[in-house]
């Protein structure tokens, strides 16, 4: 019932009615549009994934299309990380920061030809921060957002199901690289990314008209190799680092909070949005620090519950968590928090507010498993 009143205002994702008949229980709104996020059991979903192959319904992530003749100096001047070596074919994970350093959003980018990008954004108005900027960029760019509804195929076997999609075309897609393709006469753009550290692809249909057509392919494709739908596993995205805008990291957040610092490069010649803050901040440094917590062995609780628990070094209290997942596949609880830059160092021993009472963690390396991204480069 309540989703029938949300439908007035928010937008249903063309593959909705697919992802709801294949059991869609919960959802969240991303980009002003429903989002499947939970199926069944997380624990279940999560060896799907790493045993099989996933399929999710990620409508939600919008495009922010950029072409014309500056196009390529317009995402420069966007972006802080140096895009010189990005040639068409090619993805990067970049920021989009403001004047003053605060990320915007942390989209990827997709350049489909050498003055066509795509910022394949998670959450946030970043169709308007470009249109904004070119405004004043004085630079001849149009900006819009193109027809395109992602889905995403993540999983052990996920190669195995586009293969029998799309043949060999796709076998030897790398990581981080894109191919437009066609489906029976549907027009795709296909990318080797994902929002899982698993091997895994990003199917985006030009043609939003034929979204069921799309989606009864890829199950038919994926039955042999058991496919499952489900949402976005949140215990295999923290286990590979990936971070959340809004959940774990508020409005207020530069690259140098949530250590994502490697994506911007001070030495570039271009005058970038923000870098003159960003500058004074890699040298002033920051006061707090979003950091990855690993608990001891025999640390109790469920898990779901330590998201905004008080975190405390020696008994004063220095922050929050923001997720805490129990990994399977590491048998311990892992997760992240937002703490006081002075209790941030690698090893610090910590205590985290819990149900059962305080649970012993340390600050630990990002990711958890699979630090050279073995995985998703296979």
């Amino acid at each position: 019932m309540l989703l029938g009143v949300l439908d007035q205002s928010l937008e249903k994702s063309p593959f909705f009615d697919c992802a709801h008949r294949d059991g869609a229980a919960s959802y969240i709104v991303l980009n002003h549009m429903f989002m499947p996020y939970r199926y069944g059991d997380q624990t279940e979903e999560y060896w799907a994934l790493v045993n099989d192959a996933t399929l999710w319904d990620v409508a939600a992530e919008r495009q922010v299309e950029i072409t014309g003749p500056d196009a390529e100096p317009f995402m420069e001047l966007l972006v802080p990380r140096s895009l010189k070596n990005c040639a068409p074919g090619q993805c990067r994970y970049v920021v989009i920061t403001d004047k003053d350093g605060y990320i915007l959003n942390d989209p990827v980018l997709n350049r489909l030809e050498r003055d066509r990008y795509w910022l394949s954004a998670a959450d946030s108005d970043l169709l308007l921060w470009a249109k904004g900027v070119a405004c004043f960029a004085g630079m001849d760019v149009r900006i819009e957002e193109p027809e395109a509804a992602p889905v995403q195929i993540q999983g052990n076997k996920s190669r195995d199901i586009m293969m029998s999609l799309l043949g060999d075309k796709v076998a030897g897609l790398k990581y981080y690289h894109l191919i437009e393709a066609d489906l029976d006469g549907m027009p795709l753009v296909v990318t080797r990314t994902g929002w899982s550290g698993d091997l895994g692809y990003e199917i985006y249909l030009r043609d939003t008209s034929r979204a069921a057509e799309l989606w009864n392919r890829v199950r038919e494709a994926g039955r042999p190799f058991n496919l499952r739908v489900t949402g976005p596993n949140t215990i295999r995205r923290v286990e590979a680092g990936i971070i959340a805008m809004r959940s774990d990291f508020p409005a207020r957040s530069t690259p140098y909070h949530v250590g994502l610092e490697r994506l911007v490069e001070l030495d570039k010649p271009v005058d970038f949005i923000g870098k003159q803050a960003l500058r004074r901040i890699a040298a002033e440094g920051v006061a707090w620090k979003l950091v990855g917590l690993e608990f001891d062995d025999g640390a109790v609780g469920e898990a779901a519950a330590f998201g905004g628990r008080v975190v405390s070094h020696d008994g004063v209290p220095v922050g929050r968590t923001t997720v805490v997942v129990y990994s399977p596949r590491l048998e311990r609880m892992i997760g992240y928090a937002r703490i006081d830059a002075k209790a941030a160092d690698l090893g610090t021993r910590l205590s985290v507010a819990g149900k059962s009472g305080e649970q012993c963690a340390r600050v630990a390396k990002r990711p958890f498993f699979d630090a050279g991204k073995r995985e998703p480069r296979r």
